[in-house]
């Protein structure tokens, strides 16, 4: 009776292991694929905040740049002008937030103008 008795706790505790195993991979997968979603959904994120950045510095220049055309009667060389400006200031906002370009530090912008004033 012993015999049969640890054959089948042995048994047992082989398919808790087969299970336990099983589990085990179900859950790294269902984490790595959470871990893929989350990736995703953070890249779309930083894309969709990138573009926004672009577009609204080159609008904000065409804007700028027809409101100076109305006003002032350079047409159409504030819009070309300003349409360029915002499209280099769109370029550095990306490359900024990229982290490919660092912003400048205020030590810095004030160490400049000391030296412009020590040297004027």
């Amino acid at each position: 009776m012993t015999g049969h008795r640890e054959e089948s706790l042995e048994e047992r505790r082989r398919r808790l292991s087969a299970n336990l195993a099983d589990k085990g991979i179900e859950a790294r997968g269902e984490e790595a694929a959470e871990q893929r979603a989350e990736q995703s959904r953070k890249g779309y994120a930083q894309a969709m905040k990138l573009s926004s950045e672009f577009i609204s510095a080159i609008v904000v220049g065409a804007i700028l740049g027809y409101l100076i055309d109305r006003f002032v009667g350079t047409a159409p060389w504030g819009m070309i002008v300003f349409l360029l400006l915002g499209f280099c200031a769109g370029v550095l906002n990306v490359l900024r937030s990229a982290g490919m370009v660092a912003a400048p530090h205020p030590a810095d912008r004030d160490t400049g103008t000391k030296n412009e004033r020590d040297a004027g």
